[in-house]
């Protein structure tokens, strides 16, 4: 029953982000009509949201009312590492629509986005710009714990320029500028996502180290010491990646090197890495991927592997530079 109720807990989060119930019980406890005044809603149903909440953990009883919970505390739009965005996105109509295709996606082996939306993920991504910033902010967060680590076992000897490759908001390159004051950025996306790159930019003062630019990764990266590949090769077939190193091997300057930081798959691991597999399948028809698929990848793309590092499981830092 708690895997069949799921559905029901992830919109549950959702409502409580739409609501704004971390921002609400962020100074004290609340009752149930306080907040549904504030957002305008149903008292009654309110109450009832609130009373599932608290059987959940997100919510708790008091004399007052109900209090925000540590569970809770990280949808608050404030709090250091926020999953408020990424609870939005990943219940929102575009992912559920194509979620809800996980069986057929499994009987043909290919994505499903053009059946539940219409076109590509990603060209979805680009009609829908409120959509698309939402899902960029969201694997902003999704990132920050994985970057926070990555950032501290990359190093930039001899570096000058890092490229953030399809960086949407620029997360991962801003916080080596921040980590290393010696380096520039360039954080290369489509054009719907670089408005949120350069306001991140901004937001950290550090817009005169860090270039916003759009372009295809398919055709051609920019030049760079440090290209940096997070959350990008498990979107695309082997062969779609094989295209992306290529262009990132041309792109490397004199010693440079790719930096791919992504899911390892164990065959025998528990945990999320799987689900995250049959998720992409859905989206993208794309997949996660072992040490032994990622070296295969490099070599065909006239890479080799020099470092692999784990860092917040189950990712990790795989660099690699061009072949002899």
């Amino acid at each position: 029953m708690g895997f069949l109720v799921g559905p029901w807990l992830a919109q549950a989060v959702r409502a409580a982000v739409d609501l704004s119930l971390a921002e609400h019980l962020a100074g004290g406890p609340r009752t149930a009509e306080e907040i549904a005044e504030a957002e305008g809603a149903d008292p009654a149903a309110t109450a009832r949201f609130l009373r599932a909440c608290a059987s959940i953990g997100l919510v708790a009883y008091t004399e007052r009312g109900f209090a925000g919970t540590e569970t809770l505390a990280v949808l608050h739009r404030e709090a250091p590492m926020s999953l408020r965005d990424l609870a939005a996105s990943q219940s929102s109509p575009c992912l559920w629509q194509t979620w809800a295709r996980i069986p057929e996606a499994i009987r043909s082996g290919q994505a499903q986005t053009a059946q539940a939306l219409g076109m590509p993920f990603f060209d979805y991504l680009a009609a829908h710009p409120d959509e698309g910033r939402l899902f960029g902010a969201a694997m902003a967060s999704m990132s920050a714990p994985v970057i926070r680590e990555a950032v501290e076992v990359i190093g930039v000897a001899g570096a000058t320029t890092v490229v953030d490759v399809g960086g949407a908001h620029g997360s991962f390159a801003l916080a080596m500028l921040a980590r290393h004051p010696g380096l520039d950025a360039i954080v290369l996306d489509l054009p719907h996502a670089l408005p949120g790159a350069r306001e991140a930019a901004v937001a950290q003062g550090l817009q005169d180290r860090c270039a916003a630019v759009a372009g295809d990764f398919f055709k051609e990266v920019p030049r760079g010491d440090i290209l940096l590949l997070k959350f990008i090769l498990h979107d695309w077939s082997d062969d779609e990646c094989v295209q992306i190193l290529a262009n990132c091997r041309d792109a490397l300057h004199p010693g440079g090197r790719v930096v791919i930081t992504e899911i390892l798959i164990d065959d025998h691991a528990p945990g999320i890495a799987p689900l995250m597999d049959i998720a992409m399948l859905a989206t993208a028809g794309s997949r996660e991927r072992t040490l032994t698929e990622f070296d295969d990848l490099l070599t065909r793309a006239g890479l080799r592997r020099v470092t692999v590092t784990p860092v917040e499981p189950p990712y990790a830092v795989i660099e690699a530079t061009a072949a002899a």
